[in-house]
């Protein structure tokens, strides 16, 4: 038995915001209706696809020039991010992606939602660090972060 749904965030191997999808009712029922990661379809859930759709346009890169034009911008520069560390260089808390994407715009790069940012594993020391960041369903850029103490 399947139950279609309508995805409201991006789920890993499943989909993206605003899709339909046919899932178990097993896998609806116990993790993305919980979770809320998606709601049941209707016939009257079309409006709400639209703008779900129209929503994720407005705010991803819109095509694949400017995703290859982001990326060659993140090769080329080192962001730098200004956190606050003990004396032995240990972060109170951890960099966040949302810091990583305010990071790039302050230093002049690409606007890079911070949702398609990946820190893996999660930067909580001064030094250099790397990052992914997913521009486009076909274009995967690192970053490379610089994380200096705060004074």
């Amino acid at each position: 038995m399947t139950t279609k749904l309508i995805l409201t965030h991006d789920v890993a191997h499943l989909g993206s915001a605003g899709e339909v999808v046919d899932v178990k009712d097993g896998y609806a029922r116990n993790y993305l209706l919980p979770r809320k990661l998606a709601t049941p379809w209707t016939k009257g859930a079309q409006r709400q696809i639209d703008q779900m759709a129209e929503a994720r346009r407005k705010r991803s890169i819109e095509s694949l020039e400017q995703a290859q034009t982001a990326r060659a911008w993140l090769n080329e520069n080192v962001v730098t991010v200004s956190a606050t560390a003990g004396a032995n260089g240990r972060l109170f808390g951890a960099v966040s992606t949302a810091d990583l994407a305010e990071a790039v715009k302050a230093a002049g790069g690409p606007a890079v939602d911070r949702r398609k940012i990946q820190i893996v594993p999660p930067i909580k020391s001064t030094g250099r660090h790397s990052a992914t960041v997913r521009l486009h369903t076909d274009v995967v850029a690192p970053i490379e972060v610089n994380v200096v103490a705060a004074r």
